[in-house]
């Protein structure tokens, strides 16, 4: 283990990979933290717990359509000389002032807005943060890097969880009202993302681009119109967007979907934070060995085995009965579940111009997002049916099957 950790990066990987340390803690407090809070001021405005789900329902989807919108006309912009840092700086500011902003939210419908700004930011950053992947190392090394930085994102993002999460629990040891210890836990999370981001903002330099040209919107969606037939025509990629929306949304549904069903089986608050936890600190020697052994792998053959490891994974968790086995799932994804992310992203790098990564990546969030409701859809109307969990999530299998198909049919174009 000792010998991976100590794997050589140039300054620019470093930097690269050090903002997923400070956004992964940011993504972690959205998941943990900030519903307990907004669950708080929804209780004491006398909202009912479906008044409240449908609020944050509605506030996520509206940033996924967003996002969704605007990724491809923002990434094909930051394919211009010297555009892609302009806006991963604008939408890194949106984002890091809207974290700090949540401290002067006290009302739930204020903190929904708030937040819908600021995650806005995070999730439109994460356009170009990707798309950087091709300019600050070599593509033999896209899938060592990529895999890095979810490596480090995972244990990277304990630092401020863990101190959030420890003044929120335990704020009346430390004399806080509830407002107090997240307004501190709001601080925490915006200074650690804010700080590690510094580093990639001094250093990034955009190698591959577009040069500038005038009507630059209007180039944008001639450019962006002719990517799109371009993809159709080169069937590899057409068919890796395809399995990539419907294996990352699997992917997806059984994170955002664990702390439901975790509750379902009868776990406490304490023991699902704990779970995740677990979770994190798995994922991290997991993710920096797929890191590692794509020098003896293809990437196609390594993402084949995430997605079949994937495909048992659900088939455990649809046989869940005692807590205890929830554990053992919290294992099982951590050894995947930076893998598939990593090797996803340094993947489809290596399948497009250099010049154009802001537009495909682009293209690719369009993708994640746009799947984003299928697997959470698919798996709340199977349970609300058969008044089953498990029956729920075997829906999952579907979808992980489907997506190995069109992977196959992209990698054999490919070959």
């Amino acid at each position: 283990m000792q010998k991976l950790l100590k794997q050589k990066v140039t300054k620019n990987e470093r930097d690269w990979i050090l903002y997923d340390v400070g956004n992964s803690g940011y993504s972690l407090m959205l998941a943990t933290i900030l519903p307990i809070y907004f669950n708080h001021l929804a209780q004491q405005e006398h909202l009912s717990s479906a008044q409240y789900l449908a609020y944050w329902g509605y506030a996520t989807s509206l940033i996924t359509l967003f996002v969704g919108f605007i990724g491809p006309i923002f990434g094909s912009i930051a394919d211009f000389q010297g555009m892609k840092k302009k806006l991963f700086i604008l939408f890194l500011t949106i984002g890091i002032v809207g974290c700090y902003a949540l401290n002067l939210a006290h009302s739930w419908w204020l903190l929904l807005i708030v937040y819908v700004i600021s995650k806005l930011g995070y999730s439109s950053s994460l356009i170009f943060y990707d798309a950087m992947l091709t300019d600050i190392t070599t593509k033999e090394r896209y899938d060592n890097i990529s895999s890095l930085g979810y490596a480090w994102g995972y244990i990277g993002s304990i630092v401020p969880f863990v101190l959030s999460i420890g003044l929120v629990l335990g704020r009346n040891a430390f004399h806080l009202s509830l407002t107090a210890a997240m307004i501190l836990a709001f601080s925490i999370t915006a200074t650690w993302w804010l700080i590690n981001s510094l580093p990639l903002l001094k250093v990034y330099e955009q190698k591959y681009y577009i040069p500038k040209q005038t009507a630059v919107l209007k180039n944008t969606f001639s450019r962006l119109k002719k990517t799109l037939k371009a993809i159709y025509h080169q069937k590899h990629i057409f068919y890796y967007l395809i399995s990539f929306c419907l294996y990352i949304d699997g992917v997806n549904t059984i994170i955002s979907m664990a702390t439901a069903y975790g509750k379902a089986l009868g776990l406490g608050d304490t023991d699902l934070l704990l779970a995740l936890l677990v979770t994190q600190l798995v994922a991290f020697p997991a993710t920096i060995v797929f890191a590692r052994i794509t020098k003896h792998f293809k990437t196609s053959t390594l993402i084949y085995v995430c997605l079949f490891a994937y495909v048992g994974i659900t088939l455990f968790a649809v046989t869940l009965v005692y807590p205890i086995q929830f554990w053992m799932l919290a294992i099982f994804v951590g050894l995947f579940q930076g893998g598939i992310q990593g090797l996803s992203r340094s993947y489809f790098a290596g399948m497009i111009p250099a010049s154009q990564s802001g537009e495909y990546f682009g293209i690719l969030d369009v993708c994640g997002k746009g799947a984003a409701f299928l697997g959470t859809f698919l798996v709340s109307s199977v349970t609300q049916i058969t008044n089953r969990e498990q029956m729920g999530l075997g829906v999952l299998i579907i979808i992980f099957i489907a997506g190995l198909y069109f992977f196959h049919k992209s990698v054999k174009l490919k070959a």
